[in-house]
């Protein structure tokens, strides 16, 4: 099957996501689609996946051209998309998510749904249990299942949009050779990703978009930096980490332990300093996003003490602490951390802790938005909707909606999906809060991001601390073994 996008415009309101996009990919293609954050990419594979309907252009299949108006019709036409957050149901198993998306018939054959799941996973070494819920399994086990019930409804093109955030390097690996094997059969796969390494690993060829348009492609290998100076119009110098005296208490937790469903973290202890930085590691589901939800307030601690600058708040509410400077930034940005279908101006008017009494000032709202979108180079107008917005642009407003005097600010994956530009300049930011004394705890499943600004970092490995590492001191190779429940040698750990 042979894909050819011709000259496809998208636009949301003043934002022209996608401005006159062609591009060619031929059968047994690993493609990859590189672009700064809002550079239009994902609206792109949204487009040619079902999810949004194109403004004008065409999209041809071997030769014939096809109306794709939902992703039903995508699926029907060959073309499936895995997502960064693999579109399951938790509470279901595996076999039942399956059959949820069984096409067609009414009468639904579990046995031969079944039996067809396992011959799939099975032929790709992959991992999942088929009758366990798929609330159980870790990221890369759902992606597998995402991928899996794509080929089984006939997916002859797969887009993967940032597919390796979360996962282990095993998973990583097994994912690749995956690619591999269905383009070798001659499906065409596009790889959406910012991690330029894995462009160049695993991509024949490379298309990089800016601003809505296609601004050129090579076949690779291709040298980073010529990559980067495509993406950007220049090279990025990446912040680095500075050094600060950390004496100064903030924040303590001592005999902790918190319940959240399956996950039981006990007696957890912690010392933060004022400007310190802790990192968080570990595969997914290893206990690290109780963690910081307990510490926020949204998952009260059945034992133990929480402080912060000697006040307890080891009973108090999330809004409580909220007024005592703990912020939290969840992974799920339009999911749990902004709200579908309001617009930036009526975040801020809902951030706003003031007492406003009864009526809210609209003009007020929409300068103090204009101010803030021009501050942190927000790609859209003050009337964009959150989900309108990259997921760079999303990040950069949930950065602004945070109050000046933040003590405490937790984080999972604060650069997840983001390009090189965007994710130096979140930490840009999150270094100036560090200066000023704001504590950082957050999770990443980018090592590199762990090692290259934590001053400490906790591995988390089913439920547990596994090791307490020292940022300038420990290495990937380290934090990789942890990760995957390898303790190593005496004296590599250390007190939290």
């Amino acid at each position: 099957m042979s894909l050819e996008l011709r000259d496809i415009h998208k636009h949301f309101g003043r934002v022209r996501a996608n401005d006159g996009i062609s591009l060619t990919v031929e059968a047994g293609s690993l493609h990859g689609l590189l672009g700064e954050n809002g550079a239009g990419k994902s609206t792109l594979m949204k487009v040619l996946s079902g999810f949004y309907e194109a403004d004008s252009g065409d999209i041809i299949l071997d030769g014939r051209q096809v109306q794709l108006g939902s992703p039903d019709d995508a699926i029907a036409a060959g073309i499936g998309m895995l997502h960064q957050d693999p579109l399951v149901f938790l509470p279901f198993t595996v076999v039942d998510n399956f059959l949820l998306a069984s096409p067609g018939s009414v009468i639904l054959d579990r046995s031969t749904t079944r039996r067809e799941i396992i011959e799939l996973r099975d032929r790709f070494g992959f991992t999942y249990d088929v009758d366990s819920p798929t609330r159980t399994l870790t990221v890369g086990e759902r992606q597998q299942v995402e991928i899996t019930r794509l080929l089984w409804l006939g997916a002859r093109v797969l887009i993967l949009d940032e597919p390796t955030t979360g996962i282990s390097a095993d998973q990583r690996e097994l994912l690749f050779a995956t690619l591999r094997e269905l383009a070798a059969d001659g499906m065409i796969v596009i790889f959406v990703s910012h991690k330029l390494e894995e462009v160049e690993e695993i991509c024949r060829e490379v298309t990089v978009m800016r601003r809505g348009r296609v601004v050129g492609s090579a076949s690779m290998p291709v040298p980073p930096e010529e990559l980067v100076t495509m993406m950007f119009g220049e090279p990025v110098e990446i912040a680095e980490r500075t050094g600060l005296p950390l004496e100064e208490p903030l924040f303590a937790m001592e005999g902790v332990a918190i319940i959240e469903r399956h996950m039981h973290l006990r007696d957890l202890d912690l010392a933060v300093s004022k400007g310190e930085v802790i990192g968080l590691a570990g595969m997914g589901g290893s206990g690290q996003r109780t963690f910081l939800r307990g510490i926020a307030g949204l998952v009260p601690p059945s034992a133990g003490t929480i402080t912060l600058n000697d006040e307890e708040l080891t009973r108090a509410s999330y809004r409580h602490r909220l007024d005592a400077g703990i912020q939290y930034l969840p992974a799920g940005r339009l999911e749990e951390g902004l709200v579908e279908g309001l617009t930036i101006t009526e975040h801020f008017i809902l951030a706003d802790r003031n007492d406003r009494g009864l009526f809210i000032d609209r003009a007020s709202a929409e300068a103090q938005a204009q101010r803030h979108i021009d501050e942190y180079s927000i790609k859209g107008t003050d009337e964009s909707t959150a989900e309108s917005l990259s997921g760079g642009n999303q990040q950069r407003l949930l950065l602004a909606m945070l109050p000046d005097d933040v003590e405490l600010l937790l984080m999972e994956h604060p650069t997840r999906g983001l390009d090189i530009e965007s994710a130096d300049w979140v930490w840009t930011r999150l270094l100036e809060r560090r200066r000023s004394g704001t504590g950082i705890i957050f999770a990443s499943a980018d090592l590199d991001e762990l090692l290259r600004y934590s001053d400490r970092i906790l591995v988390f490995f089913s439920g547990q601390v596994l090791a307490v590492l020292d940022g300038a001191t420990t290495n990937v190779d380290e934090i990789g073994h942890l990760i995957g429940g390898r303790r190593v040698a005496s004296g590599s750990g250390g007190e939290a």
